[in-house]
């Protein structure tokens, strides 16, 4: 039985002989649009919906009286529907002249716009139609290009995405290119991942299927109070709630870690991510204390190290040494050292047995060195300005190093203090007041429970149970 024959029987079971006429005009309407329309596309799903929209209507006409009504009816969902076949005709008539690439390493504009068939002349046309068109210098292997060439040699429309959620539209307007920003908003999906140390974070990070990025952006909001490098043990777990990006189904990437759990040797430490009143965003602990500490632990990349060290062994530092005057980071020549806190560079270059040395001078008489490195950052001389985490310089063998390392050191008004423990002594950079506190509280405590589920014996479960006053709120 046809399509348009079946749709008549089915609706001379549940409606008045005289929709029929209704019933046989949109079944063909639905056979015409399902032929044209693309089987895949938002177009496509959006000329669907329409028709299904126009459907439902028959259960409103059911209750018009008079054949003249109906007709009426008729002719409007008919235009309806032809006004969307036409539309869906039009998607695939451009769609059989749209080429996508993908830039691969070694492409150049030129050559992408030579592989569609495009000239130098059209290439200068459209790198030359705005400002925004300096997005076509910054192409990366990866990014995608969908040219609109309906006749040899006439681009009329470029789609560039920088990626799968970002990019620019270059529409031809009479001689030059109009430029429009495109902007796709993902759907947002929570997740929760737990893992457990057996080697290093980073692999440990593998096994529970987190992404790379994740687990380093988890390491920089543990950084003021976790050394990555020598606090971790075998058996230590961690626990995270961050966000996944989906377009169409499809995985594009991550967002915002939401909040983190990590248990160093027995010691619990959390973070919530927390916009205040103020819109100032950060991760705190449950108490309201802020994860951004005055120094950081650790002041190198520890994933870089990481990834050059056996990941068979247990522990691929245990040739650190604590030096008296400081702390000694075996590392591979080139590692990149990282500033612990803002500051004022007050020393870059060669010093005696230090070899090439940074000097940072902090706030409150504290002061940072980094020595025997190998190289120092751009634009890193005495009298720049560093902020915390920026890349300083490079690890080395520089001056008296018999190996690639770094040598650390920490002073407050002149005096050498040891850098793994004076950390902790230092003051918070942001603590939430009580009025934040509450607001705080509310928004902490169903994240802390996702994050404490699977351990009941967790200290974090005290938090859960703070009560609110809705006074305050």
């Amino acid at each position: 039985m046809d399509p348009i024959s079946t749709a008549r029987h089915i609706f001379k079971q549940y409606y008045p002989r005289n929709h029929l006429m209704l019933a046989s005009a949109l079944s063909a309407g639905l056979v015409l649009v399902a032929m044209l329309a693309p089987e895949e596309s938002a177009h496509g799903d959006r000329l669907r919906s329409e028709i299904n929209g126009l459907v439902g209507n028959i259960d409103e006409l059911r209750a018009t009286s008079g054949i003249s009504g109906e007709r009426s009816a008729t002719q409007q969902i008919m235009e309806n529907v032809a006004k969307a076949a036409h539309e869906a005709a039009l998607q695939n008539a451009e769609r059989a002249f749209v080429t996508q690439v993908t830039v691969r390493q070694g492409d150049t504009l030129s050559s992408l716009f030579s592989q569609v068939g495009l000239s130098a002349q059209s290439l200068s046309r459209v790198i030359n139609s705005s400002d925004e068109s300096t997005v076509l210098n910054r192409l990366f292997p990866g990014n995608k290009l969908s040219f609109y060439v309906p006749e040899p040699g006439q681009l009329k429309r470029l789609e560039v995405f920088t990626s799968p959620l970002e990019g620019f539209v270059f529409t031809l307007n009479e001689s030059r290119y109009d430029v429009e920003p495109i902007i796709r908003t993902p759907e947002i999906v929570q997740v929760v991942r737990e893992g457990r140390i057996a080697d290093s974070l980073f692999l440990a990070g593998q096994r529970a299927e987190i992404p790379a990025n994740v687990i380093m952006s988890m390491a920089d909001v543990f950084g003021g109070v976790i050394d990555f490098l020598l606090d971790p043990r075998q058996g230590d777990e961690f626990s995270i709630i961050y966000e996944e990006k989906y377009l169409d189904g499809q995985f594009v990437g991550t967002g915002q870690i939401l909040a983190a759990q990590f248990i160093n040797q027995g010691r619990e430490h959390a973070a919530v991510r927390y916009e205040t009143s103020a819109g100032e965003a950060g991760f705190f602990s449950p108490d309201g204390e802020s994860m951004t500490k005055a120094f950081l632990k650790n002041p190198l990349d520890v994933f870089r190290i990481s990834s050059n060290f056996n990941p068979n062994r247990m522990h691929p530092i245990l040739n650190t040494i604590r030096a008296h005057r400081g702390t000694d980071y075996a590392a591979p020549t080139g590692t990149p050292v990282r500033a612990t806190a803002d500051g004022t560079v007050t020393w870059a270059a060669r010093n005696g047995s230090y070899g090439k040395l940074i000097v940072i001078e902090h706030q409150g008489s504290f002061e940072t060195k980094y020595a025997h490195l190998n190289d120092y950052a751009s634009g890193i001389k005495k009298g720049s300005r560093v902020r915390q985490g920026e890349i300083i310089g490079y690890v080395g063998a520089t001056g008296g190093a018999t190996g690639p390392h770094l040598h650390y050191e920490f002073l407050v008004g002149g005096v050498h203090k040891d850098p793994r423990t004076i950390v902790d002594q230092l003051p918070l950079a942001i603590a939430l007041d009580d009025t934040e506190m509450v607001r705080f509280r509310k928004h902490s405590q169903e994240i802390l429970r996702q994050l404490t589920k699977n351990r009941p014996d967790s200290r974090l479960l005290s938090y859960n149970s703070y009560p609110i006053s809705t006074q305050q709120l």
